[in-house]
């Protein structure tokens, strides 16, 4: 029996890591930049462990130029940012505000001095508060206003950056911003939810048609989505069609549309007693279905499902934060379970043949658009020891089969272009504030120095040598 061979990437592979805006940069207050829906909902009591906030997060504004350093110390080929829309158009109307322009300018000019690809994504949920105030991605306006805002930018950043991303997990803003209230805005509204996907939508498309208005022939646009790996429990028809349900709200409602120029018809069923779907105008779906240049994938974990039970008043775990508000518009009485398999500190099972199937399964429905995996990385329990380093183990094994089902996918003929690691430093983690720890850098949020843990130089191992070793 011959040993395991090393598993060897494309010598073009594009080796990455990824964070947001909100999470990482602090200076909340500072050089124009205005409240966002996060900092509001942050100082909205019992929204956020501990009543944590990102107004310092990482310091990252201030210290960039040594987070930098630490990219090129890891051998990283390529730096996913986000920009933060009330740092650039405090209002979400208007000219831009050439101080925070000048911050991302000064970051990216950073990355291209150490070699390093900058990748922007325009909007990580953190939407000016007063386009929220006017009503959010429930409105119409809003997506107008973010074709406004990627013009905006792309005009001060196209000479230097060549991968941009519209929208980050459009799912997380509408499902989660404004129907379990979980994410800011906190609003549990069922019909906002689905005027919410769809402005999210048409935003994507407008702005990918502003983008391409502005930016050099050879940019790439793409938009990143975080699909549902959605597994029914049984083979018993109640339980098959609750997956169904589930992967049209989770994962088809953006897909379809952005890849087929078209809303799933049972997604329509689905929701009818919820919305009329009215508000999707003539040619709005043409508008949406840009042509892609690229397709980012966020992987973290499967979701298992089951019909419901009757007479069942249990609370559901869907692995999106608890709440009386159910995100699932049309099917909340759908039953979400826990797999079995080791967790991570999010109580998500580690499970990476969920990633071999999303990567198969955009291989054919987005044919011919290369792919990226844009985030994918765990949270666990990551503590300095007395010498002053974090051996997290727990992490280098799940990096370990994840990069494996990535080199798997890549062996079944999927395009798949590059890998992203969340994150690289431990961040302000949403309505977990700093409980979490995604990093493979350690940040002590009282001193903000900055630690390389163990993971770190693993992956700039497999970086260095542009190949997955047999153990992780």
């Amino acid at each position: 029996m011959s040993e395991k061979q090393p598993r060897v990437f494309p010598s073009d592979f594009l080796w990455g890591s990824a964070t947001a805006s909100y999470q990482i940069e602090g200076a909340a207050r500072e050089d124009g930049r205005t409240p966002s829906i996060w900092d509001t909902f942050c100082r909205t009591p019992g929204k956020v462990f501990e009543g944590d906030t990102g107004d310092v997060a990482c310091d990252h504004y201030h210290r960039w130029s040594e987070d930098l350093d630490l990219m090129t110390e890891l051998g990283l080929g390529a730096y996913r940012f986000s920009v933060s829309w009330s740092r650039v158009q405090p209002t979400g109307r208007g000219p831009a505000v050439q101080r925070g322009l000048d911050f991302y300018r000064s970051l990216a000019d950073g990355l291209l001095e150490r070699n390093i690809t900058p990748a922007i994504t325009l909007y990580h949920w953190d939407l000016p508060q007063e386009l929220e105030d006017a009503g959010g991605w429930p409105e119409r306006d809003t997506a107008e206003r973010f074709a406004e805002y990627a013009r905006l930018v792309a005009e001060a950043l196209g000479d230097r950056v060549r991968l941009w991303t519209t929208l980050n997990e459009p799912f997380c803003s509408a499902f989660l911003g404004y129907g379990s209230g979980v994410h800011a805005p906190g609003r549990t509204e069922p019909e906002s939810v689905l005027k919410a996907a769809h402005h999210l939508n048409l935003a994507h498309g407008l702005g990918t048609q502003a983008l391409r208005d502005v930016l050099p022939s050879d940019a790439q646009v793409g938009i990143t989505v975080n699909p549902g790996v959605v597994r029914a429990r049984t083979d018993a028809p109640g339980d098959v069609d609750a997956a169904r349900r589930i992967d049209a709200l989770h994962t088809r409602i953006f897909t379809d549309p952005v890849l087929h120029g078209s809303y799933p018809e049972d997604l329509k069923r689905d929701t009818r007693q919820v919305s009329d779907w009215s508000f999707v105008k003539e040619g709005d779906e043409a508008t949406i279905h840009q042509p892609l240049d690229f397709l980012g994938l966020n992987y973290y974990t499967p979701t298992v499902v089951s019909a419901p039970v009757e007479g069942d008043t249990a609370p559901r775990n869907d692995g999106h934060g608890a709440s009386e508000h159910s995100p699932w518009v049309g099917s909340e009485t759908v039953n979400f379970h826990l797999a079995a398999g080791d967790r991570t500190d999010m109580g998500w099972v580690v499970d990476p043949t969920g990633l071999v199937q999303l990567l198969r399964r955009f291989q054919e429905e987005a044919s011919n658009i290369p792919l990226y995996i844009t985030e994918n990385g765990a949270a666990f329990e990551d503590k300095l020891d007395a010498g002053g380093a974090v051996h997290d183990a727990e992490r280098i094994g799940y990096l370990h089969g994840h990069l494996d089902a990535v080199h798997q996918a890549i062996e079944q003929g999927v395009d798949v272009r590059g890998y992203f690691l969340w994150s690289l430093l431990d961040n302000f983690e949403w309505a977990y504030g700093y409980s979490k720890r995604f990093g493979i850098v350690h940040v002590d949020f009282e001193t903000l120095r900055r630690t390389p843990k163990a993971s770190a130089r693993w992956y700039a191992q497999v970086i260095g040598s542009g190949q997955l070793p047999v153990e992780g």
